[in-house]
């Protein structure tokens, strides 16, 4: 297979095994095994199928990186404040033999201290409160709840379907520039049941147990 030396939009490939590219991803080879460079690019398994994404634009790291700070400044000022975030870590979809990296993670301290002592490569599914995805063109299609939510398919349903308690969606598409927070995950229908918007400019409030308040003043659509 031949390396991509620069990724200029989103990639799929088929494996002629799902199980077998699942398990690479899980043991770590499979980026290796697709030749395709540690720049920032991410391979992920959504819906049985690999999907390989080019690394994030600037804008977006900097909205990741500033709810990482929020998150670790309300730490720092409440000691007993208990959440932790994780940036672009692999999320395991066991039951699904899925694996997606959301932008980042919100879990309990606890939680991230023994996966830790565990030496976990990926996290589990149930030691995310919250996941956070910023879209970007080659992403925004699957980041959000599909036209047809009966179809089951992409992160919406599969963070609803793994019972994820909060799902924040930063949508940077100029026709949308909102975040929405999801809540209430239902297994059966792989849906959220209640969602809150804010436009871009606006502070978005996390309820509990999270409780951070998150400033969007700088935060601009891709162009």
């Amino acid at each position: 297979m031949t390396a991509v030396a620069r990724l200029p939009e989103e990639l799929r490939f088929i494996l002629p095994s799902s199980s077998s590219s699942y398990q690479m991803w899980v043991d770590g080879d499979l980026q290796d095994y697709l030749h395709i460079p540690y720049d920032g690019t991410r391979v992920e398994i959504i819906d049985g199928e690999i999907v390989v994404s080019p690394a994030p634009r600037l804008m977006h790291n900097i909205i990741c990186t500033e709810i990482a700070e929020i998150i670790g400044r309300a730490r720092h000022a409440d000691p007993s404040y208990r959440w932790r975030s994780v940036l672009g870590n692999g999320l395991n979809f066991v039951a699904e033999e899925n694996g997606y990296i959301p932008d980042v993670i919100v879990m309990d301290s606890e939680v991230t201290q023994e996966a830790l002592k565990l030496n976990q490569m990926h996290l589990m599914t149930d030691q995310a409160e919250m996941v956070v995805e910023v879209t970007s063109p080659s992403t925004a299609n699957r980041d959000r709840p599909p036209a047809d939510k009966q179809s089951g398919k992409g992160k919406w349903c599969g963070y609803a379907r793994a019972e994820i308690p909060y799902y924040l969606l930063v949508d940077l598409d100029p026709a949308v520039s909102a975040v929405t927070l999801y809540s209430i995950p239902d297994q059966a229908s792989a849906a959220y049941l209640h969602k809150e918007n804010w436009s871009l400019g606006e502070t978005i409030t996390l309820p509990d147990p999270i409780r951070i308040e998150i400033p969007t003043d700088d935060w601009k659509p891709w162009e």
